[in-house]
């Protein structure tokens, strides 16, 4: 099946390059070229593409309306081309607007397209580069409580991985969080390992997100399936490992634990 792709870039070089990488893949078509984002929302809107890729200009990303209003078909996903000098907020503020991928515009072509087919499929799409800036980001942010988690999160967390979750989304590292807890390293891992797979998540980034509610807001399925394992699960029976996403029931993430 061919994955149709939306490209909007403001300069005519630029988009021309990024057209001419997409349609040497066989599987992939752009559908419709834009000079801006509120171009590319009316586009969006038209031709129905299953990914848009956006350039992420300063000026784009201080309409989040308009950037919104590209992601808010659920299906239509944005792959935002982040600026060399792109500061956390600018990361974190795209994030908060559904854009679910993040690739410098200096990629590599092989990488432009392994981000385009990963989002087509239902995943999500971090770029290494943009991973440290967002956990950040991410502390900046008031810190979570284990106590004031979700049953969304307790219901299916043990009780030290809610302690795990909760430091993760404070931007602690594996030592700091080894620390605090007075465990080893490795048993931190095994546990991030743990949370990561039962909440259906791929990064600490997208857990950082998820317990302030930014991620999820993003992709309801994850709690709405979440509630109704809750609810249809006898007492003691524990819960399976979910997938989440915004067209599927799975949105990977690609990170590092």
């Amino acid at each position: 099946m061919t994955i149709q792709v939306l490209v909007a870039c403001a300069g005519g070089l630029a988009r021309a390059g990024i057209v001419r990488i997409l349609d040497s893949a066989a599987d992939l078509s752009v559908i419709g070229q834009a000079a801006h984002a509120a171009q590319a929302a009316r586009l969006s809107r038209q031709l129905a593409p299953q990914v848009v890729v956006l350039e992420g200009t300063s000026a784009e990303l201080e309409q989040p309306a308009v950037v919104r209003s590209i992601t808010e078909p659920a299906s239509t996903d944005v792959l935002l081309l982040t600026p060399a000098d792109a500061d956390s907020a600018t990361l974190w503020r795209a994030l908060s607007v559904g854009v679910v991928g993040l690739l410098p515009m200096d990629a590599a072509a092989d990488q432009l397209l392994h981000a385009v087919r990963l989002i087509a499929q239902g995943g999500g799409f971090l770029d290494s580069t943009v991973v440290r800036p967002l956990v950040r980001a991410a502390a900046r942010h008031t810190p979570p409580r284990a106590d004031s988690l979700g049953e969304e999160f307790t219901g299916v967390l043990t009780p030290r991985e809610q302690q795990v979750l909760v430091c993760v989304g404070q931007g602690m590292s594996n030592m700091d969080i080894a620390k605090k807890l007075l465990v080893s390293e490795n048993t931190v891992k095994t546990h991030v390992s743990r949370m990561l797979t039962k909440l259906g998540l791929r990064s600490r980034v997208e857990a950082a997100l998820t317990i302030r509610g930014t991620w999820s807001a993003q992709v309801p399925p994850f709690r709405a399936r979440l509630d109704q394992e809750l609810q249809a699960a006898p007492a003691r029976r524990a819960p399976e490992p979910l997938r989440h996403g915004r067209r599927a029931a799975h949105r990977p993430c690609p990170g590092s634990h």
